[in-house]
């Protein structure tokens, strides 16, 4: 489970959908998921926290995503991971990325800025003590950036079974294409209740990791807030699972079904 936990949680958690009128999330919003792997054996926890800010005198969102393993997993593989995302509230861009992980002795602690103007991020890497550019271009989105804007600016009203959503994604200097193909809704049961929601599958990379490329499926409520409820990855060895455990500060009613 090296340098699986939280950054394969974050991977899946952070890109998912949404659209309509109005915004679906606000200040304030709070969610916390269970990890389990292979189905029973608790494996930590993670926590994504949207509050408002500034960058550079720009009213912006700010998200902190967190995770850390515990019980016997964290004797085994000690995680504690620092997400940072500060984008504009008005279009969603990001204006800086943080991320600063301990994953079982494995480290990194990077900072991030991205430079519209130059078409540029600016990478500072504070554990080598390096400084570096990579270009961009205007639509690109961070690792925890993506999932907000997603939830915001995606029609899951009108989009076909197997249609695939494509995004753009800065992670570790570089960016790569991110793909997740719509399965339709499902209504599952939770510790909440029965909750209506819209199913997904993320493509990743099959090997050492995954099994397959369509190794992974998401749900995520069919309401207005578009948080999600399950992520199940079948793994090369055993499987991984995160469960929505706790949220406050929901825009949106949390609609159960009775």
């Amino acid at each position: 489970m090296k340098k699986l936990v939280l950054p394969l949680f974050l991977f899946i958690i952070f890109q998912f959908l949404g659209a309509q009128e109005a915004s679906s999330f606000q200040a304030g919003e709070w969610l916390r998921f269970k990890l389990s792997y292979s189905g029973w054996m608790k494996a930590g926890n993670a926590t994504l926290e949207v509050s408002e800010s500034t960058y550079k005198d720009k009213p912006v969102y700010k998200v902190i995503g967190k995770g850390w393993t515990t019980g016997a997993i964290r004797w085994l593989f000690k995680v504690e991971d620092h997400y940072e995302s500060h984008f504009d509230k008005n279009t969603g861009r990001p204006y800086k990325f943080v991320r600063n992980i301990n994953e079982g002795g494995y480290t990194k602690n990077r900072i991030v800025e991205f430079d519209y103007m130059q078409n540029k991020a600016l990478v500072n890497d504070l554990k080598e003590n390096t400084n570096s550019t990579v270009d961009i271009n205007q639509n690109i989105q961070d690792l925890v950036s993506a999932y907000y804007y997603l939830r915001d600016n995606y029609d899951t009203e009108t989009i076909q079974v197997g249609g695939i959503l494509e995004l753009n994604i800065f992670f570790d200097s570089e960016i790569f294409l991110f793909k997740l193909k719509y399965l339709g809704r499902e209504t599952i049961h939770t510790k909440f209740g029965k909750i209506k929601c819209i199913k997904f599958r993320p493509y990743v990379m099959a090997g050492r990791v995954f099994k397959e490329e369509e190794s992974l499926t998401l749900w995520v409520t069919a309401d207005k807030n578009k948080i999600p409820m399950k992520i199940k990855a079948d793994l090369r060895v055993g499987s991984l699972r995160a469960d929505l455990e706790a949220f406050k500060g929901l825009k949106h009613p949390f609609e159960i079904q009775l």
